[in-house]
């Protein structure tokens, strides 16, 4: 059954590419961007705004390679401004770049602030009418759709609303098919927002209307919202809320608001259940660390701590949870510290025995352990890997397949970029093996050390990687006898778990976190896995 039958219908319009890359630290390779495309298309129809033909080569490339594709779902749209202050639309360089990048959606802004007229184009109201009028006429004629951002209209409408509105009239009247509503400088307040979207629809109704909005003041998501419910039909933003400044609305948490909350259409139901992974790829493809408390497709945004909540969520999930999870393609966590109870431990447990009841002597040995591990300096919420080994072997199911018999780690400033030098000795069954191994760095050079060693015993190890590093200190004011703790992340495949290691000494402590790697990658991967009850 269709659930978004008689809803209202919102499109997206996607500005990561463009909007999204002008964010501070986020870079986009041409490759990238066409990855990008390549996978938004399993997300359905949105309009995905590819970048400015002519402003630099990356997208004079890119616009060459979309032509070369063929896209059934993703409408490209090609971004750019008016014709210039004094110069006819035939004569445009910026307008005849835009039709030649052979994008069918062409989006250009102009300016509804008399303040810029005057300040930044240094030019009267009449002639900046006269580029909005003539440059979307132009475009249209030439048989483009035409949207036009209406840029900084809501700080416009406060100061002088006659001007603002004849700058959208002047779009729609030459044949723009939609006209946005920018709040450039992300300051307005929903009031506002909602003041300037009414009055455009008095004045212009039944015109389509789109709303784009900056976080400067964090209520971009909100202010979207505001807007679609005063009747706006199109949103604009970007994934995992990237931009200049302080980002634009966050498509990753607007679209399931709209849709699972608001009677709204945005996009198609198996689109919905993509939402997480595909917030996830977004970052990754821009190295960009990924938010994990970002609202419906964060780690953080189904996960629970404190043991009340969760023996309350294991009964009934509406007592802490506001949507099921699944319905973005996000899952529920039930995380492991010394704030947990023996429900959250239970919950733990069960992974591996199902049936093992609350009132298992192992289900309060297991709370106890953590919260005396926690004390220590151990902290498992980003160490499943740990957290998950320390189960099975209080189940009875995990004893380490090696030992480590020995290992040395120095490393040698002089020695160039594999600076470092382990040596270690590990035993398999019957079987001693000892090796040696160098590194760009002594923990690069212990983990190829190891791997090494166990790879002719456990192949699965090859496949295996760290990926992450993170230390530590856990009391400064103790110096260099400080107490750290290491994280490392481990990926194989799509998969990343986290071990830890907490020690006076940082080897050792890396160390543990590499052991513990090591050990979780065979026990799960290895197929040689058994949990009594």
């Amino acid at each position: 059954m269709n659930q978004n039958r008689g809803k209202k219908r919102i499109t997206v319009y996607d500005t990561t590419l463009r909007d999204g890359a002008q964010g501070e630290g986020i870079h986009f390779s041409t490759q990238d961007k066409l990855s990008y495309v390549k996978r938004i298309e399993e997300m359905g129809s949105l309009y995905v705004e590819a970048g400015w033909p002519g402003a630099n080569p990356k997208d004079d490339n890119f616009f060459q390679l979309l032509r070369e594709q063929n896209f059934p779902t993703v409408r490209i749209a090609a971004f750019g401004s008016t014709c210039k202050v004094g110069e006819s639309p035939e004569n445009s360089d910026i307008l005849l770049k835009l039709l030649a990048s052979g994008a069918q959606t062409i989006t250009i802004f102009g300016k509804a602030w008399d303040l810029h007229v005057r300040d930044v184009l240094r030019t009267n109201s009449e002639e900046n009418l006269r580029l909005i009028r003539e440059s979307v006429s132009f475009l249209a004629q030439q048989g483009r759709e035409v949207f036009f951002d209406a840029e900084h209209f809501f700080d416009g409408f406060k100061e002088n609303p006659d001007y603002a509105l004849k700058c959208i009239s002047a779009a729609l009247e030459a044949g723009a098919a939609i006209s946005i509503l920018c709040d450039t400088n992300g300051g307005s307040l929903p009031a506002d927002i909602a003041r300037g979207v009414e009055a455009v629809k008095r004045e212009f109704a039944p015109q389509e209307l789109g709303i784009h909005v900056h976080n400067d003041s964090g209520l971009a998501v909100a202010n979207s919202l505001v807007a679609v419910e005063a009747g706006v039909t199109q949103v604009q933003g970007t994934w995992n809320g990237f931009g200049e400044r302080c980002g634009n609305a966050n498509l990753s948490t607007l679209i399931p608001l709209l849709q699972i909350k608001g009677n709204y259409s945005v996009v198609s139901e198996s689109a919905l259940l993509k939402i997480t992974p595909f917030s996830r790829f977004v970052a990754e493809l821009s190295n960009a660390p990924f938010d994990e408390k970002q609202p419906y497709v964060g780690r953080s945004a189904f996960a629970h701590k404190a043991g009340m909540h969760v023996d309350a969520i294991l009964k009934n999930q509406r007592t802490f949870e506001h949507m099921d999870p699944a319905e973005v393609g996000n899952e529920r966590r039930i995380l492991i510290s010394d704030q947990a109870g023996k429900a959250n431990i239970l919950e733990r447990l069960q992974r591996f025995v199902p049936d093992i009841l609350k009132e298992d002597p192992r289900v309060e040995k297991a709370m106890l352990e953590i919260k005396e591990l926690e004390n220590n300096g151990f902290q498992f919420e980003a160490a499943e890997g740990s957290l998950d080994l320390l189960m099975v072997r209080i189940l009875n199911g995990f004893t380490s397949p090696f030992e480590v018999l020995d290992y040395h780690v120095w490393s040698d400033p002089l020695r160039g970029e594999l600076d470092s030098v382990a040596v270690v000795k590990v035993k398999v069954g019957e079987e001693t093996v000892q090796i040696a191994s160098e590194g760009n760095g002594p923990v690069n050079a212990l983990d190829t050390a190891l791997r090494q060693a166990l790879a002719g015993f456990f192949p699965i190890l090859e496949q295996s990687e760290l990926v992450n590093y993170k230390v530590r200190v856990l009391d400064g004011s103790r110096g260099t006898e400080a107490i750290v703790r290491v994280i490392i992340d481990t990926r194989l495949g799509h998969e990343v778990w986290g071990t830890i290691g907490v020690s006076k000494n940082i080897l050792k402590a890396s160390a543990q976190a590499l052991l513990d790697a090591l050990n979780w990658t065979i026990w799960k991967f290895e197929g040689a896995r058994e949990v009594t009850d």
